[in-house]
């Protein structure tokens, strides 16, 4: 077993929750192709119950739509103010999370995040079922 820090910084270092509730920290971990691939291969067998739990920041809005089709997403703004827009039906849902509110990512839903920079940058958390999770441009 690797000797883990008492503590480490979740936006740093995210961390796979997996089978019996195994909690991995991601060391090194990137939005690369390559770091993303080897994560879906190396958690494989937690198939659709692992999660993928990472806190952040963004100051402006994302250029990609994504969707995870193993599982519920949960975002939980923490600080800051954010609209996730989800799109159901070929047809746009804007939801504005502001500190402390949570929204839901059903299975499947393709969704993406606004962020206006006059209200600053937004802090936040998310809890993903990433097995499998599709990016297409916006």
């Amino acid at each position: 077993m690797t000797e883990l820090p008492a503590s480490f910084d979740l936006s740093e270092t995210p961390v796979h929750v997996g089978g019996r509730s195994a909690i991995t920290p991601l060391t090194g971990f990137s939005w690369s192709n390559e770091y993303l691939d080897a994560y879906e291969r190396r958690f494989e067998s937690d198939g659709a119950d692992g999660r993928l739990v990472m806190f952040g920041t963004m100051d402006a809005s994302i250029d990609v739509w994504e969707r995870h089709p193993a599982g519920d997403e949960l975002v939980l703004a923490v600080d800051g103010r954010v609209t996730m827009i989800q799109e159901i039906g070929g047809e746009h849902h804007p939801i504005v999370l502001g500190p402390r509110q949570a929204a839901i990512n059903p299975p499947g839903v393709w969704h993406t995040f606004d962020v206006d920079p006059s209200d600053g940058p937004v802090t936040f958390m998310t809890i993903t079922a990433g097995i499998g999770t599709e990016h297409r441009s916006r």
